[in-house]
């Protein structure tokens, strides 16, 4: 069958009306507790759409589970971790960035596992007819860019590598779907961002990477605990289960990338091909990898840098919010990232 290519707004309207949607909880979270009314153990876990519980489902993770998850779905990583702090979420998972501005405002969070991915999806957009050719092209340019995301920090280290800082460029700090607009409309020149959104835009034809996240954003993701669940015992047993099922999860999306990019996309809304992309480009790509120093001195860069900027309100140390006690012999964190070879 010919595939229909959709105009990029509509390609995008899934996401952008969920970026769209109040950073609150799905209904249903913040209640606490143990164990239901039959005393099962019950796992508070933070999700998003498209997330944890539809990887473990479709890998078969979510069989004969010795307790029951309660899951709350949020529509990012911030509002989640907020979750965290308050203790309405036992455990739940991120990406590089938000856990350094839960740490630095004080929240009561715990990192307690991670991945490594390839960064090719963490790119700097522009036009398909644009003159930009490289970094340096920017000067003076228009950027939309979400404030505190992790295109934030690869947008400061891709302007750094190209002998330029903020102040030589004109940032415009946008979410995702607002900075849709802006990108489509020409009010921008470039745009900061993440897959899927740059597989999104690549496949409407619209766009192209002027620069890309590898060599200048670490790739990491991470699973973050809140510490009272840590503390007791049998939901402490329950998130290091988790975890070896999460880990478990993401060697099958590997293996099944195609498989993983059908319930992706129906999970999403998300064109069939545009997740297959994203699959290959970054998100089948990650690899469990240990909490050690490497990646603690990575995170303690990115905290650095926004409070150097004045995004966070005073220097931390991002090592006082980590534990490994589930790191079980992991590779190291800067073990490369897999690949999908010409595919990817």
């Amino acid at each position: 069958m010919k595939s229909v290519r959709l105009p990029l707004a509509a390609l995008l309207v899934p996401l952008a009306l969920l970026a769209a949607t109040a950073c609150t909880p799905a209904a249903g979270a913040g209640s606490g507790g143990n164990t239901d009314g039959k005393g099962e153990l019950v796992l508070n876990v933070g999700d998003q759409k498209g997330g944890s519980e539809a990887v473990l489902r479709a890998a078969g993770e979510l069989d004969d589970l010795p307790y029951r998850i309660k899951w709350s779905t949020f529509t990012s990583g911030p509002p989640l971790l907020e979750a965290v702090n308050a203790g309405a979420v036992d455990v739940g998972g991120v990406g590089n960035t938000p856990p350094v501005f839960a740490a630095g405002a004080g929240s009561r969070i715990t990192v307690i596992a991670a991945t490594h991915g390839d960064s090719a999806g963490e790119a700097i957009l522009v036009p398909k007819d644009s003159p930009l050719r490289s970094p340096r092209d920017l000067k003076g340019r228009k950027i939309a860019v979400a404030q505190g995301s992790s295109a934030h920090f690869q947008l400061i280290g891709s302007l750094e590598k190209a002998g330029l800082t903020l102040k030589d460029v004109q940032v415009t700090l946008l979410q995702p779907a607002d900075a849709l607009a802006a990108f489509t409309s020409g009010k921008v020149d470039a745009w900061a961002v993440w897959d899927p959104y740059t597989s999104q835009v690549l496949h409407a034809g619209s766009g192209r990477i002027l620069t890309d996240g590898r060599g200048v954003v670490n790739g990491l993701g991470f699973q973050v605990a809140a510490p009272a669940a840590l503390a007791d015992p049998a939901k402490e047993k329950a998130v290091g289960d988790f975890v070896g099922r999460l880990r478990r999860a993401q060697d099958w999306v590997f293996d099944h990338p195609e498989e993983w990019a059908k319930v992706w996309a129906k999970e999403t809304g998300l064109p069939y091909e545009v997740a297959l992309a994203a699959v290959r480009r970054s998100s089948g790509t990650r690899i469990p990898v240990a909490l050690d120093a490497a990646a603690i001195a990575s995170e303690q860069k990115i905290a650095d840098t926004f409070a150097g900027l004045g995004l966070i309100p005073h220097p931390f140390r991002f090592a006082d919010f980590v534990d490994d006690r589930f790191d079980q012999d992991l590779p190291p964190s800067t073990t490369p990232a897999r690949s999908y070879g010409k595919d990817d």
